[in-house]
């Protein structure tokens, strides 16, 4: 995990939201593999290969769990890049790290005691992302659940908390307040841009400040940006309304890597 955690640098993890198909989700992995190259950007590779957590019955959840697990493994092997999904049981923990790197737990997740022990003891980096009704504080808590099982590899992920039940919001003071329990810190900027619980059973969203986020985050000395992308979002399976256009994806990390040279 050190060598993703470089003073003057951030790393990126990125990725569409859910694994759709083979075909695209591997181009969609070769063009941010390319952009992050060209902007020496150390890249993890993001995708799910379940939507555990839908609101609607009916809403997509993958292709098969086996199926985008093996597809995973194969983006990380074609690209010789690190790869990260979410699990969401102590079983699926075990599973997922025969194939992946980095071990996310969801938000919603991020208190199962069982979930977390079983994803530290696969001794993979695990990402947590905080839940949105938890402060900054209590996060130490639940880094101390993985790291009292022989593993320091922690990694923890800021998505916004509720603000009231159809919006979030997030408190940039929290990015200090968990850089001091010495763990990494990432910001997503695009699940905080959801606008949840909507009366249609699709969670809507404001893309159009996913870069000024991703600007203060940067500005706040985060180590990580996270963030969901796609080539056509009105077209995609899941998180469409927060996903960012793949095409306005280089021109915005110019702008992080040029912020984060300037307070380096």
């Amino acid at each position: 995990m050190k060598q993703l955690i470089k003073k003057d640098k951030f790393f990126l993890i990125a990725g569409p939201c859910v694994i759709e198909n083979e075909k695209d989700t591997i181009e969609i992995a070769e063009k941010i593999k390319k952009i992050t190259d060209e902007l020496k950007i150390q890249f993890i590779f993001k995708s799910s290969y379940k939507k555990a957590n839908r609101t609607k019955l009916n809403s997509f959840t993958g292709i098969g769990d086996e199926k985008g697990l093996k597809i995973l493994r194969k983006i990380s092997k074609h690209l010789n890049i690190p790869v990260t999904s979410d699990v969401h049981s102590a079983l699926e923990a075990k599973i997922a790290s025969k194939y992946i790197d980095i071990i996310q737990i969801p938000a919603f997740l991020c208190r199962q005691t069982d979930i977390l022990i079983s994803a530290a003891n696969t001794k993979k980096i695990i990402n947590i992302k905080k839940g949105p009704f938890m402060s900054a504080e209590s996060i130490k808590y639940i880094i101390e659940k993985v790291t009292c099982q022989n593993n320091e590899n922690v990694m923890i992920t800021e998505r916004g908390n509720s603000f009231g039940y159809q919006d979030m919001i997030v408190d940039i003071r929290n990015i200090p307040i968990m850089k001091s329990f010495g763990k990494p810190v990432i910001l997503d900027i695009t699940h905080s841009m959801q606008k949840p619980n909507q009366n249609e059973g699709v969670s809507g969203g404001t893309p159009l400040f996913i870069e000024t986020l991703g600007c203060a985050g940067i500005a706040a000395n985060v180590d990580g940006i996270f963030l969901e992308t796609h080539p056509n979002p009105k077209k995609a399976l899941s998180d469409g309304n927060t996903m960012l256009k793949l095409n306005q994806l280089k021109k915005m990390l110019k702008k992080f890597v040029a912020i984060k040279k300037a307070i380096s």
